[in-house]
């Protein structure tokens, strides 16, 4: 890094920015393109959100944006996580794979969640990659992974205020039982749209996800599972 790049925050600690990071650069680049050349099957509402997601990402690289490195951090699904890149590459998203490849070292996976349901602890986990959290720091727009092993059952869930899409890089999924999606596909889900997921019984599913909506909403949106009615 150069040192004219050096400055510090109001705790006086040095700050970094995502300009002196290529690989995260490129992994931005192919979220936008993601964004740019998959089909929003003739839905004005998804090709709306999928323009949102790519302004939001041309204004996070255009700026000077900070990024900030935590400790990176493994839950027992990324055990899978091999396996569902090894897949990846031989799909139409394989860009996408490889630039996460590049970063995969620096990825902090995590739960979100302050009680996670039995068996979803060793089954499920994310990794934010650009928002309110970093690595990328930002409040236009969050961009993650989400890691699901085999046979996963994601419980019904739903977000306040945010318009969530998820594009599938490995493995094969179903959104409440509605269609099966593969591979270079993209399921939408409005603000309040309550969704659960289901993953096939012989390989993980690798998804990459993108959240817009108000700043404060997505600074402050709380991850809950929808209660079973008794």
């Amino acid at each position: 890094m150069l040192e004219e790049d050096k400055v510090t925050d109001e705790t006086g600690q040095p700050e970094d920015y995502l300009s002196n990071y290529p690989d995260w650069g490129y992994l931005l680049r192919e979220f936008y393109e993601a964004y740019r050349f998959l089909s929003s099957g003739g839905s004005d509402k998804i090709r709306s959100h999928q323009r949102s997601v790519r302004e939001a990402i041309s204004r996070v690289s255009r700026s000077k944006t900070v990024i900030d490195f935590g400790e990176p951090a493994q839950k027992p699904v990324t055990a899978h996580l091999k396996r569902a890149l090894d897949e990846g590459r031989l799909e139409r998203t394989a860009p996408l794979i490889r630039a996460i490849e590049s970063v995969q070292g620096q990825l902090a996976w995590q739960y979100g969640y302050e009680k996670v349901p039995r068996g979803l602890s060793k089954s499920y986990a994310y990794a934010e990659l650009c928002g309110p959290n970093g690595p990328v720091l930002t409040t236009e727009v969050i961009l993650g992974l989400v890691l699901f092993a085999p046979g996963c059952v994601y419980p019904s869930h739903a977000h306040s205020g945010i318009s969530e899409s998820y594009i599938c890089l490995s493995g094969a999924v179903s959104e409440n039982h509605q269609g099966v999606y593969a591979p270079g596909s993209m399921i939408f889900n409005p603000p309040e749209h309550t969704h659960r997921i289901t993953v096939s019984k012989l390989e993980p599913a690798l998804l990459a996800y993108a959240w817009t909506g108000p700043q404060d909403k997505l600074a402050s949106q709380k991850m809950v599972f929808s209660r079973k009615r008794k």
